[in-house]
């Protein structure tokens, strides 16, 4: 597989970042962290783009709809890793990889986010880096080629 292209999905409040908790989640942007996720991916020859919702039926779309034009997925659902078992299901019933990345450590917050109910059907969840998550992310599809 020598053209890796990866969908980076962000899920609900994610378009907040930059303004939203900046203790638990740092004071960057979601567009410069995007930014920073091309720049690394172009240096791994890796083809990326970005898809943000707070709605989980767009989310499940996307997901639905990746391995058509996608190598993996690298996906941030925030509060939805937590509690919807359908973007688990979208998940587990695509052909593609996906890693799933939290920007905060989840194990050092409240107890409802210990649980993921993605984690089980993805290749393998990276938390607590801020944006480094996603590049770690994307370490994984570069080497794993």
């Amino acid at each position: 597989m020598d053209n890796i292209s990866i969908l980076v999905i962000n899920g609900p409040n994610l378009n907040m970042l930059g303004r939203r908790e900046p203790d638990q989640y740092g004071d960057m942007g979601l567009d410069e962290i995007c930014r920073k996720i091309k720049s690394h991916a172009e240096k791994r020859n890796i083809r990326v783009e970005f898809f943000q919702s707070n709605m989980e039926g767009e989310l499940i779309n996307r997901i639905q709809e990746a391995p058509t034009r996608f190598s993996g997925i690298i996906i941030n659902a925030g509060a939805y890793s937590h509690t919807s078992i359908a973007i688990r299901d979208a998940v587990s019933s695509i052909s593609v990889p996906v890693v799933e990345v939290h920007i905060s450590n989840i194990y050092n917050r409240e107890g409802f986010r210990h649980h993921s109910y993605l984690a089980p059907v993805c290749a393998g969840s990276i938390v607590g880096f801020g944006y480094l998550s996603y590049i770690l992310a994307l370490e994984y599809f570069s080497l794993s080629r």
